[in-house]
């Protein structure tokens, strides 16, 4: 299959049969890490690490490939342009897969996820890593996981990023084992993850955050599949972006990359040092697919001009 354009004319993407994946059993946190949430944090924990698991975790992901697939396809299918899907169907399926994307939108990984779900046949069960802040501590964050992500943004993490809460690290403690346990091992998991570890206002697509050490620690320890990602031309206004579907919108573009080889790694002495030069390096992959989508689109519509 061409890296080139995959977008193919109406009516020749045939339904995909359905799959079933067995999804993960994740382990249960210690009184003590679960002991530093607050209720509504606890709560909301619970359901969803009950909706992750079992028949829950099959029905939401029928969900995620079905109504999910269906609706951003239908909002963005004039604006949809796929590179390099090839790298994604070379690897194992029998094995977990490390999506690491720049974070440029709210909607980036569930476009992506979306795509895969269309264009591919092959086993998958979908999990991504949030910031608990808002996910996790009120019913209106819960009612957006569900809406927007199947309950799929999970693990959370709380004393992590730019506004931590740092009496709650011994909570993703737990959270960075199960989320190792889903990069190990797992036929069809697909865990999406964004090095940067907050989203890039930076108007120009190619610009870039420095990448945080936390891809580099679970690279490490768990030893994923890691496929890089490049995307382009979403942004956070949701009614815009469905809108500009017929209206002309920026195209949407989204860049796969062959899997990393990072074995030169893994011999290193585990520390903040080699987490970085790990996530450095990530950083550097997912930066060559972004030239490579200047060099077709960079030119159309000013895109990437200061």
């Amino acid at each position: 299959m061409s890296s080139t354009e995959l977008e193919p004319p109406p009516g020749e993407i045939e339904p995909q049969p359905p799959v079933t994946v067995a999804p993960a059993t994740l382990a249960e946190p210690t009184r003590e890490e679960l002991g530093v949430l607050a209720p509504m944090e606890r709560a909301a924990f619970r359901v969803t690490r009950r909706m992750n698991q079992g028949a829950w975790k099959r029905f939401w992901t029928f969900c995620q490939r079905t109504l999910g697939m269906s609706w951003i396809r239908l909002c963005t299918y004039n604006l949809m342009r796929v590179h390099g899907l090839e790298h994604v169907e070379a690897v194992s399926h029998e094995r977990p897969i490390l999506l690491v994307a720049n974070h440029r939108s709210f909607f980036d990984m569930y476009t992506v996820s979306a795509e895969l779900f269309r264009r591919t046949s092959w086993e998958k069960s979908l999990y991504f890593p949030v910031r608990g802040r808002f996910f996790y501590e009120s019913p209106l964050g819960m009612l957006v996981n569900l809406v927007m992500g199947w309950w799929s943004m999970y693990p959370p993490f709380f004393a992590a990023g730019s506004n931590p809460i740092p009496e709650k690290r011994d909570f993703d403690k737990y959270s960075m084992r199960v989320l190792v346990d889903l990069c190990q091992r797992g036929r069809g998991h697909l865990i999406g993850f964004h090095p940067e570890g907050t989203r890039n206002k930076n108007p120009d697509p190619y610009s870039f955050l420095p990448a945080k050490p936390g891809v580099g620690r679970l690279i490490k320890d768990a030893t994923p599949q890691v496929i890089p990602v490049f995307v382009a031309g979403l942004n956070n206004d949701l009614p815009k972006q469905v809108l500009g579907n017929w209206t002309g919108g920026e195209l949407i573009r989204v860049h796969f990359g062959p899997a990393l080889d990072y074995t030169q790694f893994l011999s290193r002495r585990d520390g903040i040092r080699t987490y970085k030069e790990i996530a450095e390096f990530v950083m550097s992959k997912i930066a060559e697919l972004g030239e490579q989508d200047r060099a077709l689109y960079g030119k159309e519509e000013g895109i990437g001009d200061e």
